[in-house]
């Protein structure tokens, strides 16, 4: 992997990962499914959404030290289809273990979001999805597709531009995610996701990631073809992600305010 022309940030967290320890052995799971999870939340008249506990990041000040537990399942109590937990430790301050509890406390899909470059990377936690980065694992994606679903995990592969959608696509990918964040430079626009939309075939789920920050972003992203939305920060550590929905007001606690922060972008009026 050729990581000339990356942020120094992106070049740390690939050193790391390549550099970090494995589990203990073979991990197989019994997924819950996203499209599943997905449509049910359509069909209920709610955005479906992927809320991402996120304790901090390269790109965020700061870092919550609240119960991961507690923060999950409020973003459920506030609509989420399904959950995003970070496993990164060093930049991104997660882990296997706030993993593990997260998905014994709630009842929807839980997506592991780490940067996973080899076979061994999969087994390290069970989850109902992985994720899986085009420009980072290459021509290594089918394989690790291949493999994941072997194990029972469910793959989004996150792609950025529409000629990683097309290796997403013919390596079997049925869940594509469009970053709006270019990992080279740490940079975000909303119009990745509808200039690459458009190359996703039918029958994929699609789901636009970073840069959701407010309603007008929810309804762009989904009126750009998103089936889902991945939100982290906003939900997280927004002072008003929303006004418009109706929902519940933030109070200063950390779990009520991501309740209804959560509940403003999955009640939004499209």
């Amino acid at each position: 992997m050729n990581t000339d022309g990356m942020a120094p940030e992106v070049q740390s967290i690939l050193a790391a990962a390549r550099e970090r320890s494995d589990g203990d052995g073979r991990v197989d799971v019994d997924a819950r499914s996203l499209p599943d999870a997905v449509a049910a939340a359509e069909a209920d008249g709610r955005v479906p959404l992927i809320a991402e506990v996120k304790p901090t990041s390269p790109t965020t000040d700061g870092e919550r030290t609240d119960d991961p537990v507690a923060l999950a399942e409020a973003m459920v109590d506030g609509g989420a289809a399904a959950l995003s937990v970070l496993t990164e430790p060093e930049h991104f301050g997660g882990s296997a273990e706030t993993l593990r509890r997260v998905r014994a406390a709630v009842d929807v899909p839980v997506l592991r979001k780490d940067f996973v470059l080899d076979e061994a990377g999969l087994d390290v936690v069970a989850a109902d999805v992985v994720l899986l980065i085009a420009r980072f694992v290459g021509d290594d994606l089918p394989d690790l597709i291949d493999a994941a679903r072997d194990r029972g995990f469910q793959v989004l592969v996150e792609a950025h531009t529409s000629e990683e959608v097309a290796a997403a696509v013919e390596a079997g990918a049925d869940i594509v995610g469009i970053n709006n964040r270019d990992l080279a430079e740490l940079e975000v626009d909303l119009g990745t996701f509808e200039s690459v939309a458009p190359t996703v075939p039918d029958g994929v789920t699609l789901i636009a990631e970073s840069g959701i920050g407010t309603v007008d972003d929810v309804r762009r992203m989904r009126a750009a073809g998103a089936d889902a939305l991945l939100v982290g920060s906003a939900i997280m550590d927004a002072d008003d992600a929303a006004d418009d929905t109706g929902g519940p007001t933030r109070d200063g606690s950390a779990v009520a305010d991501v309740r209804a922060n959560t509940h403003r972008f999955t009640h939004v009026r499209e």
